[in-house]
């Protein structure tokens, strides 16, 4: 960067001095082209440009910009024209000046000489900043070998993983998951819980979009996660072939094969998955009512997770024309899981005296298939970024859960209770429609334009039945077997403006929304359990404008300042709004709420981005306020279980409005060959006011949480890599939760002249990734402990194939299409 800088500084210098002391009759011509990487004809962002006359004398002189185009005053002669980019070969060219001139496109390729320094930089997550999002390309992670998806979002700043599986941007639970910039079956409807059953190795990047332009779809208040899946750039065939083994109980192996020609593009990735997650949890609750003669319940569950399926992701890409291609890929998946949960409740009298203990047993198998089609048209209509592209996804999902829940009493005597079974079915049909047209004009001017439509429709068929006595027949229960119809429709218009000026830049724009809500419930023939909610079937509307503003404002070649706003909106999902309730636990036991309403969110961010040789920082303010938020408040229902034990439930509702203000700061070091360090911070304090039944819900508080990651390179091509992670304590209207550590570790050797490589990593070393929390209602205390998954190990060997470990795709993504930069996402 320092030659950059250099280059640039002289170019500047001489530039002036040139302009100030030409004669008046001397006339300047315009000399304009594109740098583009050979292989790929990417354009490349801040190539410096150089003229030099017959005596080798620098006259002239700047850099490209984001298309890769240049534009030069220079005066009448010959010159040679030096054309310079990081890692690439230096290209020359003669040039005669007597009238404006258009150079085209200049093509560069990367100079084998500095291949080990790129192999360097691509071992590590790097950052690009956009005017609209951060990117950091995964690199080398060692902590991810033969992990998930989700384990690898846990790794990348301003994310959090929570204990259950719960995805957070900036401590904010309402974040957007898109996979190539759209929403997608391979991440489910929705649910975190498709991430943890995919391999982490079909991650090229992960962008993260604080402040998402008019583009985007404007779901997520705290913003958008775009995952964008490796593809193959190389010609020929290539590929790697995947195995490990984790404790406890675990295997997978994961195919990729890619063959590429001049015409077309064939690749897939292939994996089996098997993994044993063993959890458990507990709650300590106290009543206070009068009324009650045992207040005090002690609950202890362990669970037992069997995760196993298939997952395949096969593309088609055919190139029409150097600048048309269109590219047809389908995925599926498939799980047959099972689950076991045991669940020990003890009463305890108002002396603390054991009264009962009665043990409720659930055993649940889960039969899953996703499908997803997807047809993408892309036409690049010139090489200054005219584009238009088109995409029609259509996606189903079907799941099975079949349960047996069996309960016995074994103090103050042995007693087998009545059993219950429920078979519940969930399909899912997604369709979505989408086109996006890009249009520069002048030289750093750029319209943008586009639609989607999606629609989802699910339908949950809940089946309880119960025996009356033990040993008894079955019979339905007719005031819970239902049929809950959901669907949710999306219309979406959308236009934006970007420009460069200098050394400023901005992209402004407006998203016209409309959100359709409609849910039904059928077969409830007997009393509404659900006294507390209102009507159970709902059909609403919601017509939103969305406006974004996003600029940079570039201080040097080495720094920036960002600024970006946005206005958001979060609509529940289905399980949110699904009203009835799990059957885990008698007494305590989640709900959703029909009555919920979309939230909305106004929010800004200032960032300051700068670079060194060795070292990256990238910090930012943000401050967002929503309203109609969402809450999960615990509530006495004022029903009791057969023994008489108060039914606590978690529901969410509209909390009115909560304010959030924090700070985040990331660093990248590399200060050698052998030692690479990446550290961030983030804070935030957020202030909560609203009423629920005449209640105060009202909660300010602060929390932070720190992640760092070292990766040593020792000698015979051994590396080391030690991730830790803690969040502070935090509280929530109505619970506090203490901090959570946790600690990975990874060692990996290289085998077979780089072609292989064995690697053995512990996820949660100390086995402390647990949430403990505390809740205080007038009713209730409730005192609580849950551990999601038990630290495990990871065996994992990889084997490649026409394929060289270090590859660059880190510098370039791994893939032609920038997806979410120019319409992806709409």
């Amino acid at each position: 960067m320092n030659k950059f800088k250099l280059t640039l500084l002289l170019s500047t210098l001489f530039c002036w001095s040139q302009l100030v002391a030409q004669k008046s009759e001397e006339v300047t011509f315009n000399v304009s082209g594109i740098v583009i990487d050979q292989e790929s004809d990417e354009p490349l962002e801040y190539a410096s440009v150089s003229f030099f006359d017959a005596s080798g004398n620098l006259k002239y002189g700047g850099i490209t910009g984001q298309s890769g185009r240049f534009e030069i005053p220079v005066i009448r002669g010959t010159y040679r024209i030096q054309f310079d980019y990081i890692s690439y070969q230096t290209l020359w060219k003669t040039l005669s000046v007597n009238g404006d001139t258009d150079m085209g496109a200049l093509s560069i390729s990367i100079d084998s000489e500095q291949l080990n320094e790129v192999v360097i930089r691509a071992e590590t997550t790097e950052v690009q900043i956009r005017l609209d999002k951060k990117i950091y390309n995964i690199g080398k992670d060692l902590t991810t070998s033969g992990a998930t998806v989700s384990d690898a979002l846990n790794n990348v700043p301003s994310v959090t993983v929570d204990v259950d599986g719960s995805i957070a941007l900036r401590g904010n639970e309402n974040v957007r998951i898109l996979i190539n910039g759209k929403p997608s079956a391979i991440a489910g409807f929705g649910q975190t819980d498709a991430l943890r059953q995919l391999p982490a190795e079909i991650i090229e990047r992960v962008e993260v979009i604080t402040s998402p332009s008019a583009r985007y779809d404007a779901e997520g208040t705290a913003g958008i996660l775009n995952i964008i899946l490796k593809k193959e750039k190389t010609i020929g065939v290539n590929g790697s072939l995947q195995a490990n083994v984790n404790s406890p109980n675990g295997y997978g192996i994961t195919s990729n094969i890619n063959l590429r020609t001049d015409r077309f593009n064939l690749f897939n990735t292939t994996g089996y998955r098997s993994r044993k997650n063993p959890g458990n949890a507990e709650f300590n609750n106290q009543y206070y009512s009068d009324l009650i003669t045992n207040p005090f319940l002690q609950e202890r569950r362990t669970f037992d997770r069997v995760r196993g399926g298939i997952n395949s992701n096969l593309g088609f890409e055919y190139y029409l024309s150097k600048q048309q291609s269109i590219t047809a890929t389908a995925f599926i998946r498939t799980g047959d899981n099972t689950e076991s949960t045991s669940n020990i409740a003890q009463e305890f009298d108002q002396a603390m005296a054991l009264a009962q203990t009665i043990e409720r047993d659930e055993a649940q198998t889960e039969e899953d298939y996703n499908l997803q089609f997807a047809l993408n048209y892309s036409n690049d209509l010139d090489k200054n970024g005219h584009k238009l592209t088109a995409d029609a996804q259509w996606e189903i999902d079907q799941e099975t859960e079949s349960s047996i829940i069996t309960e016995a009493m074994s103090f103050p005597e042995l007693m087998a209770l009545p059993n219950e079974r429920i078979i519940q079915k969930e399909d899912s049909r997604r369709i979505l429609l989408q086109a996006d047209y890009v249009l520069p004009f002048g030289e750093n001017q750029q319209f943008e334009a586009g639609f989607r439509w999606a629609d989802n429709a699910q339908t949950t068929d809940y089946l309880l039945e119960e025996q009356i006595e033990f040993g008894g027949p079955y019979q339905q229960n007719q005031d819970l077997s239902n049929i809950f119809d959901f669907n949710q429709s999306i219309g979406a218009l959308y236009a934006q403006y970007g420009s460069k000026f200098g050394d400023f830049s901005f992209l402004t724009g407006l998203r016209l929304e409309h959100t359709g809500l409609k849910g039904s419930v059928e077969g409830i023939v007997g009393a509404d359990p659900n006294a507390l909610l209102a009507d159970l079937d709902f059909d609403k509307n919601f017509l939103g404008l969305f406006p974004t503003v996003n600029m940079v404002y570039e201080l040097s070649e080495q720094s920036n300042l960002t600024l970006g706003y946005n206005r958001r909106i979060n609509r529940p999902r289905s399980w949110y709004i699904n009203p009835f309730p799990s059957r885990s636990s008698e007494t305590n036991v989640f709900q959703g709420n029909p009555d919920l309403n979309p939230a909305y969110a106004s929010a800004f961010d200032l960032g300051y981005l700068m670079r060194w040789k060795k070292l990256t920082l990238t910090s930012s303010i943000y401050w967002q306020n929503e309203t109609d938020s969402f809450e999960r408040i615990q509530e006495d229902t004022g029903e009791l279980t057969p023994n008489g034990i108060p039914i606590i439930r978690t529901i969410p509702i509209n909390l009115s409005t909560n304010q959030r203000i924090g700070f985040e700061a990331g660093v990248l070091f590399n200060p050698n060959k052998w030692l690479r360090l990446n550290s961030s911070f983030n804070f935030f304090k957020f202030n909560t006011t609203g009423f629920y039944n005449d209640i105060d819900f009202a909660a300010e508080n602060t929390s932070w949480f720190t992640r760092s990651s070292a990766k040593i390179t020792l000698p015979a091509k051994i590396n080391w890599q030690t991730n830790l992670f803690y969040r502070g304590a935090y509280q929530s209207a109505q619970t506090s939760s203490k901090g959570i550590l946790s600690i990975d570790v990874a060692v990996s050797k290289d085998l077979f002249e780089d072609k292989g490589t064995l690697s053995f990593n512990v996820s949660d070393l100390l086995n402390s990734r647990k949430r403990q929390s505390f809740t205080v209602t007038e009713d209730f205390e409730s005192d609580s402990v849950f551990q999601w998954r038990q630290r495990i190990w990871t065996l994992s060997f990889i084997y490649r194939f026409n394929q060289k470990k270090n590859d660059r795709n880190g510098r370039r993504g791994g893939d032609s299409q920038d997806y979410g930069d120019e319409g992806y996402g709409a």
